[in-house]
């Protein structure tokens, strides 16, 4: 038996949301080179697995800003279908991969605009409203996350929705929340299209354990190990399939 193989080219990945029961999310030899990702509604999306060379794991891997519009357009659907109900008044978005989400939802809940933070200094902004960052995708590189201080009124006395596209180790989103603390707010809720595993969920307890209850994700995918002779299985069952 063999693991389940996308068979497209890999400029094909995240171009497509095709219907529920398409790909076997259970394949008893793991998963070879995707992973499909499951919406609410049981569509799916092919995500192309990466490994990470340091620890031999793997990880789902989406960057939406190679997605297909369409693709785009049905995730934020999803994520602005289950935030419509908490009526945010703000939507602050972190770059760099979650300014076209985070754009998309907006519109989609009536916004006429959201707030981009940045990871690229102007020189009217203020270092006070700065903190450093680093990402699961870049951890070599050391950044800072701003906030143009012209925005910062925006955000006083409002309901806001921090949106990324992917929560993964957490750095990111608690970066995020700095940042707004020291604008004096906090986020209400926070949005992604995908959780990566789990382990942001302690980065964000640690900063404030409030926060985690308040996640919302469209879809998740879980931390990947190869299976001796097959496949990638997520790690807390690879032991039990097959």
């Amino acid at each position: 038996m063999k693991p389940l193989e996308y068979g497209g080219r890999p400029e094909d990945f995240w171009q497509e949301i095709v219907p529920a029961g398409t790909y076997d999310v259970a394949p008893k030899a793991g998963f070879g080179d995707f992973f499909p990702a499951q919406l609410s509604d049981g569509r799916q999306l092919a995500l192309p697995i990466r490994k990470r060379a340091e620890s031999g794991e793997a990880l789902a891997s989406l960057i939406i800003n190679q997605a297909s519009l369409s693709v785009l357009e049905t995730l934020a659907d999803d994520l602005a279908g289950r935030v419509r109900a908490y009526r945010p008044d703000v939507i602050v978005a972190l770059p760099t991969l979650g300014l076209a989400l985070a754009q998309e939802t907006a519109r989609r809940l009536g916004h006429t605009r959201y707030v981009a933070l940045s990871t690229s200094r102007k020189f009217w902004y203020d270092d006070e409203l700065s903190v450093p960052m680093r990402s699961v995708t870049s951890p070599d590189q050391q950044k800072h996350l701003y906030l143009d201080p012209r925005l910062q009124p925006l955000l006083q006395d409002r309901s806001i929705l921090l949106v990324d596209d992917v929560l993964s180790t957490g750095a990111s989103i608690v970066a995020g929340c700095r940042l707004l603390e020291k604008c004096g707010v906090k986020p209400d809720l926070i949005g992604c299209a995908m959780l990566q595993t789990a382990r942001w969920q302690d980065a964000l307890r640690a900063h404030d354990p409030a926060l985690v209850e308040r996640v919302i994700g469209v879809f998740a995918s879980p931390l990947l190990i190869r299976r001796d002779g097959g496949g990638w299985m997520p790690a807390d069952n690879a032991s039990e399939v097959g």
